[in-house]
This record gives C-alpha cells, structure tokens and sequence, in this order.
C-alpha cells in the first residue's frame, strides 16, 4: 500500500514539474545591460577612496519593455550609482552586503520605473561584475 501511495505522489511532482517549466518556456523575458560598466566611490575606512565597479543587467517581462528600459537608463544609472555610493565599506566587501545592495537596487529601479511608466517592468537585477577595491 505504502508503495502505491508513494507511486502516486511521485507521479503527481513530476507532472507538477513538467507543467511549470512549460510555464516558464512561455514566458519571453529580455535583458538590458548598462554600458558602459557603472563605477563609483563607497564610503571607505581608509584614507584612500574606495571604488566600485560594477556591470548591471536587468530582466525584463518582455521585449518591448526594453525601449522603456533604454529611455530611462540615465535615470536608473544614476539610482544605481546613489545606492552603491552610500554603502559602507564591510558592506561593499560581504557577500551578503553584496547581496543587500543588489536587492536595494533591485527595489530603487523597479520603484523608480513604475513612477515614471506605471508598471514594474523589471524581473530581477543582476550584478554579472562585481569588481571593488
């Protein structure tokens, strides 16, 4: 008996599984990638400054969302610039400071462009360079 039950619930995960990765394949997302790489200053405990450079890929919903993306790249720029300029250095060099800032960036694009088109364009934030000194 405990082997039909297990049978069963096997069966059921796999089809559960299969369907959401049909899901997934439908869905059309696009990135858009900040050029040139975004370089900045943090808040540095030495005397010497403290640099920052980064390259940002943002996934979007759909295609067509990437003219929208490409208008507003000064204004997200700037946003991303501001975020990683007010870090303080042990958080710029944590892996999960790291994290932190990708996720206040995340949330400072997305806010920002749903002020300016109405709508939360952006999936995910991804940092694809992470270079600091």
């Amino acid at each position: 008996m405990a082997k039909y039950v297990y049978a069963i619930l096997l069966s059921m995960m796999f089809s559960m599984n299969v369907h959401s990765a049909d899901e997934k394949a439908l869905e059309n997302f696009a990135y858009y990638g900040f050029e040139p790489d975004i370089v900045t200053n943090y808040i540095s405990n030495r005397k010497k400054l403290g640099f920052v450079k980064i390259s940002v890929e943002l996934m979007v919903k759909d295609p067509d969302h990437l003219l929208l993306i490409e208008h507003h790249d000064p204004l997200l720029r700037s946003a991303i610039v501001e975020v990683l300029g007010n870090q303080a250095e042990d958080k710029v060099k944590s892996l999960t400071g790291r994290e932190d800032i990708r996720r206040e960036c995340y949330e400072t694009v997305n806010r920002l462009l749903e002020e300016e088109t109405g709508q939360q364009i952006v999936v995910n934030l991804l940092f694809t360079k992470y270079l600091y000194d």
